[in-house]
This record gives structure tokens, sequence and C-alpha cells, in this order.
């Protein structure tokens, strides 16, 4: 930066020089300097002081920008860090990229993530399985403002979100193992959704409407007054859906309602925030689990509350207390039960969680506990209960369920130097099911700034993930399920370079996971027609991965112009080797993502008038089988986003179109995705 000045001076002197010279003919005059990669300072001098205040500006913002970078805490550890000194590679998805991005749902705003696997059967979140690094959608931890919403008895329902689009300030994505972070179920990664906080009464609403009878519209109040803040949404969304079963009906139609409320209260001492949200969603399920029927139904209803606290000071304690309840009715024949019953389940999760952590002159140590108990009632899930439950809204009572407990403590101490932070800390991990004794799940990352803007890290983490219920108790339809199953296990190691500065991000890291006891579903082909699926801890799973990202804020780096706002792309590899028998049929075999590559292109056009582009390219590993017995592999396929919108100081219009060249794809065999959607909508401000 100093040299930067110096060099910026020395031409501004020159110039002067020049300028008064009889043979100075220009009365100002542009100097371009081209720092790191590209970083240009544009200025036009009339003299040295005031081509100095120029230069001085120009930095300032600079610096603030950088700060303001690195100075966004992220959930990669007990202790809060900043992005600038965590050891792990976080994906930050903040409030500019999702405002600008051709996105309904939190489900569509995870594709622009290149580490993030989403598989689509319902589209705009009526039905999405994420996974995070080749993983599955059971092996990442879902949080909402950092409380774990994950579904213990499916991971299909997981990613159903309380909150609309519009009341997120940011998504984080921690890549890798996070037993220690987050305790079970952080396999191979965790999603943190964070909800927009405001210090200011307002409102707004917005509406859209588009391709297949789509239809959504919602809005937000946020009230403050003094030290209390308290904001509610809701938002109602539909659609006729885009394909019909044999009969000629339509049977991928979705309606959705979320209702979400947040209260907070702030002090000089203390932070107390609490939350309340719920989603009810229908849908028509198509294909969804069985190619044979084409006619599935499912709804779903979830509630989530919580309540945080945090004091301030050299000792942080942070409590919270949540309760999460779940309501899932399949129907095999939708509106029927004449040829098969129903399946109910309902399940509930409360827990209490302990964490705090000091701030001395050594760092930040974090210690504490959780505990987490989960319940399910069904019809088909679990063991035989005394007392049967009558079912809401049925004539038919829950059967079976299952009830366990998860209790954890947490060991974690963060070393924060000027060029070096340590992180490293355990977790013992005890389970009521199938009589688990304690293990511990340690974990160490480094990171070192070896340069103005560089940082290397390097880490090595351990995790588990508890079986869902539905993989130690469905066994119907051709299933058997186990209900001994251990707990998955994984090792991994990562190595990685970050660039931060306030015109140029970027990354690139290299993996290494070892998973143990892999759940898998798998048939036995040598026994013929009768072969079964069957829920076992399978298999070993390695995985080698290399990721990169490079973002380019141009308004940063050229700031002269304002046509080209910002450039980004990000690349992921994934090669995975699992043990496997070649008379072994696997339902997860290797069904991974070995390529994705996402770029996206915002641009200002006139004034008010913006484009964003986006652009993924995914190459699927893995074959699916047709109704006409072929098998056919996934492949590859492109698709292209974009959004154009008019934004004034109050209101906003835009026109959209997902796929918008029309290309036909499957994120599963069988249930195929919809073609173009276009979508116009606006929102308004008061």
């Amino acid at each position: 930066m100093k040299e930067k000045i110096f060099q910026l001076r020395k031409k501004a002197v020159r110039f002067h020089q020049f300028q008064n010279s009889p043979y100075a003919v220009f009365r100002s005059l542009k100097v371009n300097v081209t720092i790191g990669v590209l970083s240009v300072a544009t200025l036009t001098f009339a003299t040295p002081d005031t081509a100095t205040a120029q230069v001085s500006l120009t930095l300032q913002q600079d610096q603030e920008n950088l700060y303001e970078l690195e100075e966004v805490e992220v959930t990669s550890s007990r202790a809060p860090l900043t992005l600038g000194q965590s050891a792990r590679l976080v994906t930050v998805l903040n409030r500019e990229a999702i405002a600008s991005a051709s996105a309904q749902s939190v489900n569509d705003l995870l594709k622009l993530a290149a580490g993030v696997d989403v598989r689509q059967r319902g589209p705009i979140g009526a039905q999405t399985d994420i996974s995070v690094r080749g993983g599955t959608n059971e092996q990442i931890t879902i949080l909402l403002n950092g409380i774990n919403i994950n579904d213990p008895q499916t991971g299909h329902n997981t990613a159903d979100f309380p909150v609309d689009i519009s009341d997120i300030e940011r998504i984080e994505v921690l890549e890798g193992p996070a037993g220690r972070v987050y305790g079970t179920s952080s396999l191979v990664g965790a999603i943190n959704i964070v909800t927009r906080k405001s210090d200011k009464t307002s409102a707004d609403v917005h509406l859209e409407a588009g391709s297949f009878g789509y239809v959504s519209g919602g809005g937000r109040a946020n009230i403050s007054n003094g030290d209390i803040h308290n904001l509610l949404s809701a938002s109602y969304t539909r659609s006729d859906g885009y394909s019909r079963n044999q009969a000629g009906t339509l049977n991928s139609d979705f309606n959705t309602l979320k209702l979400f409320y947040q209260g907070r209260y702030e002090d000089e001492s203390l932070t107390l925030s609490w939350h309340a949200g719920l989603s009810n969603k229908n849908f028509g399920s198509n294909t969804f689990y069985s190619a044979k029927y084409d006619d599935q139904f499912e709804h779903t209803f979830k509630l989530f509350t919580a309540v945080q606290a945090e004091t301030k000071g050299l000792f942080h304690f942070k409590p919270s207390i949540y309760w999460n309840r779940s309501h899932d009715r399949f129907e095999l024949f939708r509106g029927t039960e004449a040829k098969v019953p129903f399946n109910y389940h309902r399940t509930d999760v409360f827990g209490i969680n302990l964490n705090s952590y000091i701030d001395w002159t050594l760092g930040k140590t974090a210690f504490g506990a959780e505990f987490r108990n989960e319940d399910i009632v069904s019809t088909n899930l679990g063991e035989p209960l005394h007392n049967q439950l009558d079912i809401h809204g049925s004539d038919r009572q829950y059967t079976v369920g299952l009830n366990r407990s998860n209790l954890s403590f947490h060991l974690e101490h963060n070393l924060l130097f000027n060029h070096f932070t340590l992180s490293a800390g355990v977790i013992a991990v005890k389970n009521t099911w199938n009589e688990m004794s304690f293990r511990l799940y340690p974990g160490v990352d480094a990171s070192w700034q070896f340069a103005r803007h560089f940082r290397a890290y390097a880490s090595f983490n351990t995790s588990l993930r508890m079986p869902s219920f539905t993989e130690l108790y469905y066994s119907v339809g051709g299933h058997q399920a186990d209900k001994y199953l251990k707990p998955e296990e994984m090792q991994a190691y990562e190595v990685g370079v970050k660039y931060l500065s306030g015109g140029l991000r970027g990354s690139i890291s290299i993996y290494h996971h070892h998973g143990t006891n892999m759940i898998d579903w798998i048939k036995d082909t040598r026994q013929g027609e009768d072969a079964v699926w069957q829920s076992v801890n399978h298999t070993k799973l390695n995985t080698l991965g290399v990721e990169a990202s490079l973002v380019l804020d141009f308004l940063h780096i050229v700031p002269a112009q304002r046509f080209l706002h910002q450039l980004s792309i990000s690349y992921s590899y994934i090669d995975q080797d699992k043990d496997m028998e070649e008379y072994i049929q696997s339902q997860y075999a290797l069904e991974y993502l070995k390529h994705k590559l996402v770029a996206k292109a915002d641009v200002q056009l006139m004034r008010h008038l913006f484009l964003n582009l986006s652009y993924r390219y995914q190459e699927r590993k893995g074959n699916y089988q047709e109704l006409t017995g072929v098998v056919k592999p996934y492949g590859s396929y492109s698709l292209v986003d974009a959004r154009l919108s008019w934004k004034a100081n109050n209101y906003q219009l835009y026109v959209e179109a997902n796929n918008l060249f029309d290309k036909i794809y499957n994120d599963y065999g069988n249930v195929p995705q919809p073609g173009r959607w276009v979508m116009c909508g606006a929102n308004y401000t008061f």
C-alpha cells in the first residue's frame, strides 16, 4: 500500500513539472496502476495536492472494503472467528448475491456454491436433497441462525425451510467434517442460514408470477423500539406443475405457506434473540420415490422454535434452547388408501446447547455441552408403542416409534496472532440408541498469512453421523432396514490458499475424505428376483477433491466504469472410490458430481437497469434404470439463468428465466426437471 502511494505521488509530481513547462498542452491525465493480478485506480489530476487527496480517498475505500470482507463472522468454530481469521473453507452467499440471483428459494441459492450438490425432485424448493463434497443428503447439518434443524426421520425433508428468500441475510457453507463444531450429522459439512436483522422500522412486500401457473407473494415487517426489535414475515407459493402422470393428470404441483417471526433484545451486556417458524407444504410426488408409481403425493408440516442468548465482555456465555416438530404424510396413490394405506410420521426434536468462550491473552477458549432428544411416532418406523396415539385428521393411530438422546461435551482453543491462527478442539459424543458409549472426535485447523492478502491453511477433522429413522426401520415395499446400524465416521485432510482483497478474492484447496461404516441400501443380485434392498454399514469410501474460486469486483478494480459490477467463477472436482463387490447393487452407487462449474456476471446496462447471468455445468457419475429396463448414465448438462431488473429507491421490477435454453435434464433418475421457467415480479419497500 505504501508503495502504491509513493508511485502515484511520484507520477503526480512529474506531471506537475510537465504542466508548468512551455510544452504543456493537457489539463488532465489518467493514471492506471496495476496491483496484484488486476487492481486499477483511475485519477484525474489538477494539482499534486488534489492528486494526493484522491489517492488517499481511493486507498481508504479499498481498506474499508477489505476490512468489511475480513470482519464478517462465520460459524466455522465454537468461538466466533471472522472470515479473515478462519482456517476453514467457508463459502458465504451474502445479501447482495442473494438479491441479484435468479432464485426463488434457499435451495436454488445453494446451486451457486460449487461444493454443494443440489439434487432437485420438485422445483422451487418443493423437495430438494442437499449434500456437500460428494456426500448424501443425510450427511450434512442444516442450521437456522446456528440452531440445528435436521430432520431425524429422513434427509429428504430437511430442506423444508420456514424462511422466505427475502428473509435471509447470508448463507454460510462450511465444507468438510464439522463434528467438533456441530456434533452428530455434520459428516461432510454444514450449512447455516442467517436471517436478516434490522435496527430500523420498515416493511416490504413482493409478488411474482410465471410459467406453469406459478404465483408467489409475501411481505415482511420490522418494528424497532429502543433495544427491542421484532420481525414478522409471511409468504405463499404455488404452481400447477410441469409434468403429467400416465393418466394425464398434472402431478408435480405444489403449494407452500411459510411464516417466520424473530425478536431481539440487545444492550451493552446482553443479546437475547428468539424465533418461531412454520412451513406447510403439499406437493405431487410423481415418481419421486419409485418409478413404478407416478401418482404419489406428500404433505409436510414443520414448526421451528428457539431462544438464544449471549453475554458480552471477556466471558461469553451462549445458551440456547430449541424445539422442532415435523409431520409427514406420504400417499403412494394420491388421495386414496384403498390400495395402500398412507404413511404417517411425527417427529419432535428438543435441544439445549450450553456453549461459552473466553477472550484472553492467548486467544479464545470455548467449552460447553449439548443435549438433543429425537423422538418419532409413526405407522411404520420404530418399535411397537405401549400406548398408541391418534393421528390428527385421520381415523388411524401411530403404532410404532423410537426415542433417542444425544449428549456431547466440547472443548476448543483458538490461538489468534497477527498472521497466524490455530484452532484445535475435541468433542465427546454419546447416544442412547444402540447402547453407544462416549466417542471422541478431534479436529485442528491452522492458517498463516504469508503475504499481505494471501493466507494458507491446513486442517484435519473427524466427524460422525447417526442413522436416520428411515435407515433404521423402513422395512416395506421390498426394503429391509437394520435397527442395529452403526454411526458413519469420517476423517478428512485439507490444504489450501486464500486470497482476500477489496477487488479480488480467490481460493484453491485440495482435500481427502476417508469414510468408514458408510450406510447404504444394497441388493445382492445373487438372490435373483427375491432380492430386497437392505440398509447396511457396507463399505468404506475415499474421496479426493479439488475446489477453486475467483471473484473479481470491477467496481473496485476499475471504478471509472459502471457497466461490469462483478464476475465470479468457481469449480469443484471430485473422485470417489467405494469398496463394492461386483454382485452388489447399490442405491447410492457413487452418484456424485464429478465436475461442477459455476460462473456469474452482474452487469449494469443503464442507471436503473441491471442484468444478472449465471451459468452452471454439472457432470454426475452413476446410472439409473428406466422403466423400459434400459440403464442410462446421468452424464452432463449446462444451464443458464438470467435476471433483468429495474431498481429504484423504494421498488424493484424484474423478469427472470431459469433454464433459459430449455435444457432437458435429470437430477434423479426418472424424475425429469422442468424446462424454461419464466417469471416476472415486483417488490416494494415502505
